[in-house]
């Protein structure tokens, strides 16, 4: 079996950025059994290589070559000139980084990652662009946002917020779009994407996506759902197991 990891809300807590239970040991045991995985993050704040320090250094034994996150295939989705960008500061920063030219005039394309405190002020912004041609894409489909024990509109939520003002339709970079879930199946080794198992506390904006594609799918409450009542039942398409934490599926395996 292969696998795919989340990160945010699955091998580190939303709330201070720990490692939740049994998520270093489930790393360490697929390494110690030469088992292949791939950690697919929607991380977007910080460069891909901060981020993957980040999560060395708090105990991760993770090769590089089996990191994936949205930065890292932007540039196939997204051009760089006529970008209006929204979301945290850091992302910003770390766009401007990557060479990408903000313009909030005439863009070509409005690109969205995540923001706990969005202004009516940037979505009505945001709307105008689009209604005048511009392209919208998101970062990533995450439903929800959770941060400070409050849960806020993932990603994937104000997309289709958009998409229904506006009419307009829309792409994303990352999870669960087909081209982020190919490129990680390229660093697996996997020869088919059924040959991969995903863990994820996102069952709407990570795992029915993978499931439409043909993976096994692991829901973990330890992240942005409380309770697998809260949103199992209002599916499309069912978890094919749900686990407490990474604690729980390595004891199952």
């Amino acid at each position: 079996m292969i696998y795919f990891i989340d990160v945010q809300g699955t091998l580190i807590s939303d709330e201070d950025k720990s490692p939740i239970n049994g998520a270093i040991e489930f790393i360490d045991h697929l390494n110690a059994t030469s088992t292949p995985y791939v950690i697919i993050t929607n991380n977007t704040k910080h460069s891909s290589k901060d981020f993957y320090n980040s999560l060395v250094q708090k105990g991760f034994n993770i090769p590089q070559d089996r990191y994936i996150d949205p930065l890292m295939v932007l540039e196939e989705s997204v051009p760089k000139d006529g970008v209006a960008a929204y979301g945290a500061k850091q992302f910003l920063t770390t766009l401007e980084s990557m060479g990408y030219e903000l313009n909030y005039t005439d863009p070509k394309s409005v690109l969205v990652a995540i923001k706990e405190d969005f202004a009516s002020e940037e979505y009505a912004q945001m709307i105008e662009f689009l209604l005048s041609g511009s392209k919208l894409v998101g970062m990533h489909e995450t439903s929800l946002y959770a941060k400070n024990s409050k849960r806020y509109p993932g990603v994937g939520a104000i997309l289709k917020m958009l998409e229904f003002a506006t009419s307009s339709s829309y792409e994303v970079v990352g999870k669960p779009s087909e081209l982020f879930y190919e490129k990680a199946k390229d660093l697996s080794g996997a020869k088919s994407f059924s040959d991969i198992t995903i863990i994820s506390d996102d069952p709407k904006g990570d795992l029915e996506g993978a499931k439409a594609l043909g993976m096994r799918c692991i829901f973990v409450t330890s992240g942005k759902y409380r309770d697998a009542s809260e949103i199992v039942p209002h599916l499309r398409l069912k978890p094919d197991a749900v686990y407490a934490d990474l604690g729980e599926v390595l004891k199952s395996l």
